[in-house]
């Protein structure tokens, strides 16, 4: 055989052993790798086109985790506050047009809520800044101590669905970061006692109470908080996840008692351990709770019997429900 025949046919023999291989890894993928059903729809997922089969979309993160999604991102003029001193702080979210978003839909009682939590969650704010005319919030913040923080930026753009941005802020100095309180469903703040009642379960929604009394009699007079009668910020631990929380009810719709029980709906995406933040407003002041819940195994799936015959197969992990009166967004 000449050369070029025998160059032919070597470039066509690797030709049939990589289109094998291909057409092998292609069947084990298909075999091995299970699809991914997300919890939440991804911001800005495309739907398959018709006549095309849909392909899974990769599970969206939890809130907080990124200063950028779907086009908008949380923008601070500085990143840097000098600890224990009053800072005038100042930020923007920018939208897809890279120009400050001044359009938001309002949302318990806000049009951006921003909260302010040290990374080894610690310390913890929940601030109202002032809203400019031109995009610009501005607000008092105090980082107590050295150390990394972590804010958010809770908003809903006009016309959009809601986000929740985070960005890092840093406080000079020598820093050592606290241990992560232990599991707890007790917590005590200005003579009231705050009773937490529910356990978290990964990959389905929660229900959780939390009890509030003082002096050992229940408070049945709770006032009114952002739409409700508490405000529950839930954050994983380790990477700060701003997670789901949905009150259920609120104030004034017939059933909804003023205490000592306020109620929510929590959705965790994993095992593991998180911090809880319970704002709850009486006798005209606002005081917040802690605690520290632990999210245990993930539901076992049910079997189910194959028609065919065959030994049954697990039935797929259902989705994470929706509960609570305000819909999909935190809070």
């Amino acid at each position: 055989m000449n050369t070029p025949a025998k160059l032919g046919a070597y470039v066509l023999g690797l030709t049939v052993v990589f289109g094998g291989a291909l057409g092998v890894g292609s069947a084990v993928g298909a075999a091995d790798t299970p699809p991914i059903s997300p919890s939440h729809p991804v911001h800005g997922a495309a739907s398959a086109a018709p006549g095309r089969s849909a392909t899974a979309a990769p599970a969206s993160l939890p809130g907080g985790l990124q200063m950028s999604d779907s086009g908008y991102t949380l923008t601070p003029e500085t990143t840097t506050v000098p600890p224990g001193e009053a800072a005038d702080f100042r930020f923007a979210v920018t939208g897809p047009d890279g120009r400050p978003l001044t359009r938001y839909q309002t949302q318990h009682g806000k049009k951006l809520h921003f909260i302010v939590v040290s990374r080894d969650l610690g310390d913890f704010q929940h601030l109202h800044p002032h809203e400019a005319g031109n995009g610009t919030w501005s607000v008092k913040l105090t980082l107590p101590r050295a150390g990394v923080y972590r804010a958010f930026a809770d908003f809903a753009p006009e016309g959009g669905d809601g986000l929740t941005l985070g960005a890092d802020l840093h406080a000079p100095g020598d820093y050592t970061p606290n241990a992560l309180p232990e599991v707890s469903r007790t917590d005590t703040v200005d003579g009231y006692t705050v009773q937490l009642n529910g356990d978290l379960v990964p990959g389905a929604a929660s229900t959780l109470t939390l009890t509030v009394s003082k002096d050992g009699r229940p408070v049945t007079d709770l006032q009114p908080y952002l739409g409700a009668y508490g405000h529950l910020v839930a954050l994983r631990a380790g990477d700060l996840a701003y997670l789901h929380v949905h009150p259920d009810g609120e104030p004034g719709d017939g059933t909804t008692a003023a205490g000592p029980g306020i109620t929510f709906h929590a959705e965790v995406p994993s095992r593991g351990d998180y911090r809880l933040f319970l704002d709850f407003r009486h006798e005209g002041t606002v005081r917040t709770a802690a605690f520290t819940a632990r999210a245990g195994q993930l539901p076992a799936p049910a079997a189910t019997a194959s028609p065919t015959g065959a030994a049954p197969t697990p039935a797929p992990a259902p989705s994470p429900g929706k509960s609570g009166s305000h819909g999909e967004h935190t809070h």
